[in-house]
């Protein structure tokens, strides 16, 4: 990583050059026996065409709130940089009615309704499927994002000092963001492997989860409904996916 990267979109850049292959982000969902990994190639598409879709459907600009209301999962990682390249202001479990803009898992939706912006919803089933049937109120995120193109320009440059995430009450300018995932990862070293069992809802797990990652050049496994995995099961996983250190 560039010691000059202050944004976490300057982090994806930096590491989409170094090396577009490597895994970034690996998840499983414990309670369906979902995974899916995502290569820095990948990933970086699927933040581009989010971004693409926030710019530009949404007509999201920099500044604006937008309420995050997903639990720990791949598609989670792809809004929280989705954001921070357009200069969103990204609020972890943020109330809807304050947001200008609202993105919700299935379990939320009513909460969600209370957004009298833009309001996206994800079905967050394996493969990024679409719903079943399309919430009333809500663009379904599967079905908006694939016609998005697959490189991203922002209309205006992202501010590093401006504020750029809000989780468990502490608000981080996307500089501060950067400097705190860098020394959170610096006990783990460049290019380690995390497996992280925590929420989204807490920079711990935030850190752990997604940023130390792309702060360090690293990798994440990130698991869902970890509780549901034995003992031998998580042992199993540790060996199997390289990992080097777990949260």
């Amino acid at each position: 990583m560039n010691a000059t990267d202050r944004t976490p979109a300057d982090l994806l850049r930096s590491a989409l050059a170094a090396d577009p292959g490597r895994p970034l982000v690996t998840f499983y969902d414990d309670s369906t026996g979902e995974r899916v990994e995502l290569s820095v190639a990948t990933f970086a598409n699927w933040v581009a065409k989010t971004a693409n879709l926030l710019q530009g459907d949404l007509a999201a600009e920099p500044g604006d709130r937008l309420a995050l209301l997903l639990p720990a999962h791949w598609q989670s990682a792809v809004w929280l940089l989705a954001c921070a390249s357009v200069g969103v202001i990204a609020e972890v479990g943020g109330d809807p009615a304050d947001a200008d803009l609202v993105v919700s898992g299935p379990d939320t939706l009513e909460e969600a309704r209370a957004c009298k912006g833009e309001r996206v919803a994800l079905a967050l089933r394996p493969l990024g499927g679409r719903f079943p049937q399309p919430p009333a109120g809500f663009a379904d995120y599967a079905v908006e994002v694939p016609g998005q193109g697959d490189r991203f320009a922002p209309f205006a440059p992202v501010d590093a000092d401006g504020p750029g995430l809000v989780v468990g009450g502490e608000e981080f300018s996307y500089a501060e963001l950067v400097a705190r995932a860098r020394a959170d990862a610096a006990g783990r070293g460049d290019g380690s492997r995390v497996l992280s069992g925590l929420g989204y809802d807490t920079w711990e797990g935030l850190s752990a989860g997604l940023f130390g990652a792309l702060a360090t050049g690293g990798s994440v496994v990130l698991c869902r409904n970890l509780d549901a995995l034995s003992e031998a099961g998580l042992a199993q996983r540790v060996e199997s996916e390289r990992v080097t250190h777990t949260a």
